[in-house]
């Protein structure tokens, strides 16, 4: 929004045409004026007389009526404009459409309805259908595999997004969510997929969390493992996918972590590609599990200046959300 807001706008063309047109009846009218003054003085025409017929001549040539009518014509276009429920802050604006091909607008929540829904995934090198279905009559993976475990267990713990009480009887779908759009469909997904995404973050306690910001384009958070015979934490960590990528050193496929090389790399941005041209959010997912001689339980992590390690981490997937367009949004634009 900042950006959008200090750029220069500029000229519209119509204010372009009308400053060339305004400059080109000025040296007609000046033209015309001082040829009829000399000819009034060749034709012996008192001095008086002669100016008359200069001021004359470049008041007859200037055109009162340019204004008022540009202004009327955009005016009735704004209007119509305003009866198809498009505001319209500048007049200047409504010449340019006639020539506009493309148009950049905010997405989420302005094209959108910002409910969104998790529609795919991309783990093991592969893109997977996510199974909204209730009853997960759908599901096109192993829920048992190593890649999926992983993935379902970023998206459940670096999440802040929960479900309102009271609606335990309600389709898992339909819930009220308290928390960002994306992040009440990733709880929603982990719901689906796994059941009790609360019980799930007890048993992994949250001891550290950097939220997200827009400088840094992820968010982290470190838990406490739920397994007795390991003390180790687990930092998880999700974002924007090429900063979350720029920050891992290997990748989770096939139940193995591998060196993060070209080829990898490679197809991490074709799936990133496919999503996104899908026209989908995607998110990227990354942990990396703490050595426990270094952070032992009790260890105190400070989150506004970070002692834990944020690179050299470990790519385990993405994740893509589709947010339905509002109804009004096709005859609007």
């Amino acid at each position: 929004a900042g950006l959008a807001s200090g750029l220069d706008t500029g000229e519209t063309p119509i204010a372009k045409e009308i400053h060339h047109f305004i400059h080109l009846i000025t040296g007609v009218a000046v033209f015309l004026g001082v040829t009829f003054f000399v000819i009034a003085f060749i034709l012996g025409y008192h001095w008086l007389d002669a100016v008359i017929f200069l001021i004359g001549i470049i008041v007859a040539n200037v055109p009162e009526g340019l204004l008022a009518t540009v202004t009327v014509c955009l005016t009735l276009t704004a209007k119509r404009m305003a009866s198809k429920n498009c505001l319209v802050k500048n007049l200047e604006a409504v010449e340019t459409l006639g020539s506009t091909s493309t148009i950049c607008s905010d997405k989420t929540g302005t094209l959108t309805q910002n409910r969104m829904t998790v529609a795919h995934m991309w783990f093991d090198n592969q893109i997977i259908e996510a199974d909204t279905t209730e009853d997960q009559s759908g599901l096109q993976y192993d829920r048992t595999s190593p890649g999926f475990k992983a993935l379902a267990k970023i998206a459940t713990l670096c999440n802040r997004a929960e479900f309102k009480p009271g609606q335990e009887g309600e389709p898992i779908l339909k819930r009220e969510v308290n928390g960002d759009a994306s992040e009440a469909a990733l709880l929603k997904c982990m719901e689906l997929a796994l059941g009790d995404v609360m019980g799930i973050r007890k048993r992994n306690k949250k001891v550290c969390e950097i939220p997200f910001n827009s400088t840094n384009k992820y968010q982290v958070s470190i838990h406490e493992s739920d397994n007795p015979d390991d003390p180790r934490h687990l930092l998880v960590m999700k974002g924007a996918p090429e900063r979350i990528l720029d920050r891992c050193s290997t990748i989770f496929i096939g139940g193995k972590e591998k060196v993060l090389d070209e080829e990898m790399k490679e197809a991490f941005n074709n799936a990133y590609l496919e999503l996104g041209g899908l026209g989908e959010r995607v998110l990227g997912f990354c942990d990396y599990t703490l050595p426990s001689d270094k952070f032992p339980i009790g260890f105190k992590f400070n989150c506004d200046d970070p002692n834990f390690p944020v690179d050299g981490l470990r790519f385990v997937g993405l994740m893509s959300m589709i947010d339905p367009p509002r109804a009004a949004v096709p005859d609007a634009v």
